[in-house]
């Protein structure tokens, strides 16, 4: 599976930088490279890429911008590429696969790539479900009561309750109350408000079953509840932390 990907920033150096690192990855296919946000709009458009990696700060139309208008079309997956701490909450609830730091962490990218190819192998799955039921109901219209109604939001798709198995007992544990999820090897630490719990499950499987919009991976073994951070601190190191609602002030 190729990944068409686009790069959007307005420092030349910072696209080459970018493309270099990417020559480690045989399946991302660089097929554009744009300077700003307007040029970036035309370019998804027209050429309909799986993936951008996205500057925030550009002259003229920054990366939420370019973000928004390519609502009209089906939008490709973003990944925002930035020396800015201060936007990553924001970046997160535009649904971005990732936010990396300037000057790109090789890790933190083969990781980010790794979240790419899982989302777009649920997209095509999800595609080829359509076509599936396109064709059944042409030539089985019967068959179609058997399949699940689509109607329903996208939301719908995802847990709203998840059982967890611990300390001998079984809980139902409702999907907004959870504040953080901390990776322990094949097992998943839940954060409610008053509890905390042991799943046995892996970050990946986890991750899948949980709404993207509420629910982003921020590190390597940690999910946390976007509606539960209050504050986005930098680091001197590039990176950022993330204060939620449930920390002692």
């Amino acid at each position: 599976m190729t990944i068409r990907t686009i790069l959007v920033d307005d420092e030349k150096l910072a696209i080459q930088g970018l493309m270099l690192r990417l020559q480690a990855f045989p399946d991302v296919e660089i097929i554009d490279t744009c300077s700003n946000g307007r040029e970036a709009i035309r370019k998804i458009k027209t050429e309909k890429p799986d993936l951008v990696f996205l500057d925030i700060q550009m002259p003229g139309f920054d990366g939420f911008s370019v973000v928004k208008g390519v609502m009209e079309i089906e939008p490709p997956l973003i990944v925002f590429v930035t020396a800015y701490q201060e936007h990553a909450v924001r970046a997160f609830e535009a649904n971005a696969v990732n936010y990396l730091m300037k000057p790109v962490d090789e890790d933190k990218l083969a990781d980010t790539l790794e979240r790419v190819r899982v989302r777009l192998a649920e997209k095509r799955s999800a595609e080829e479900a359509e076509k599936l039921k396109s064709v059944l109901a042409e030539v089985a219209p019967d068959a179609m009561d058997a399949m699940p109604d689509e109607g329903e939001p996208a939301a719908a798709r995802y847990e709203k309750l998840i059982n967890i198995k611990d300390k001998g007992q079984i809980f139902r544990v409702d999907v907004d109350s959870i504040e953080r999820i901390e990776a322990a090897g094949d097992y998943m630490v839940i954060y409610t408000a008053d509890n905390s719990l042991i799943l046995r499950e892996t970050m990946k499987d986890l991750e899948r079953r949980l709404d993207p919009r509420v629910f982003q991976r921020v590190h390597r073994s940690w999910i946390v509840n976007l509606n539960n951070v209050r504050q986005v601190k930098p680091h001197t190191n590039g990176e950022c932390f993330l204060v939620l609602e449930s920390a002692p002030t």
